[in-house]
């Protein structure tokens, strides 16, 4: 298995979970021409099951066997690393056959089997920081999936609550996130602008309309990575639409982030 954090910057992008494997595959070859375009390393993100939704009948995805079905066949067309997020350790031995990267999602990033069992994969993993958590608050994930032995780790930065249903995003953790874990840290623009509860009959909300400059500030500030989810018609999507990219702004909304993560190091170097 490749590096899959180590060419900074890189993106990981796709939809929030799997669907058709007509839509699937849509994403996926459309990634895949922007990665080879923009000559940026990309890694296929959807979720098999979504098991934190706001309520009951919320949309989960097709669940493990189906969804990882459908994964595989996203990775064997397009060529492209597939990221999908764990739940539960005992999933993650199955997940690990299919994905290249293991996601911890934010709310359970202190699961402290979950961590060291997806360190234990042999799969590059990803932890998102928990919505409530300093920087510093990231060590201690850090180091039980390193304890499992992961081969690479990175923490995700998806915004800390301020008040209820809103998220902010404070430009200072990229660099305290690297200095506090050692690690990659990737930014998380779509959910950042996220409105937990918001939406209709509870689901979550979201602010679309600013993923695009807090993607630009996080480049300038440090971010290693961009997570993008995205979607051809957002507004049907199962899952958090409100606060996904629609799939044809995608190539611009990147290239400019691009630009920018370049030129400030460019400046900084000078």
């Amino acid at each position: 298995m490749g590096q899959h954090f180590g060419a900074t910057p890189f993106l990981i992008a796709g939809p929030c979970v799997v669907e058709s494997d007509a839509l699937n595959l849509r994403i996926g070859e459309a990634l895949a021409e922007l990665g080879t375009k923009l000559g940026v390393h990309v890694i296929y993100k959807a979720s098999y099951d979504k098991a934190n939704r706001s309520r009951l009948k919320g949309a989960r995805g097709p669940g493990l066997e189906r969804g990882l079905q459908a994964l595989a066949t996203v990775r064997s067309e397009t060529g492209l690393p597939i990221l999908t997020d764990v739940h539960d350790a005992a999933q993650v031995a199955a997940a690990a056959q299919v994905a290249d990267v293991l996601q911890i999602p934010a709310f359970l990033c202190r699961q402290t089997d979950l961590l060291v069992a997806a360190g234990r994969a042999g799969r590059a993993v990803n932890v998102k920081k928990g919505q409530w958590l300093s920087p510093d608050g990231m060590q201690g994930a850090v180091e039980k999936v390193r304890a499992g032995g992961a081969p690479e780790v990175a923490v995700t930065e998806r915004g800390t609550f301020f008040g209820y249903g809103d998220l902010v995003v404070d430009m200072r953790t990229f660099a305290r996130l690297r200095a506090a874990c050692g690690v990659p840290v990737v930014y998380d623009a779509t959910h950042s602008v996220q409105q937990p509860g918001k939406g209709e009959g509870g689901s979550s909300g979201g602010l679309r309309e600013f993923i695009a400059p807090l993607l630009y500030a996080a480049a300038a500030a440090g971010a290693d990575g961009f997570f993008l989810e995205t979607h051809p018609d957002p507004d049907r999507a199962p899952s958090d639409g409100p606060n996904m990219l629609p799939l044809d702004q995608l190539p611009t909304i990147v290239s400019v982030a691009l630009e920018v993560w370049q030129r400030v190091r460019e400046t900084v170097r000078a």
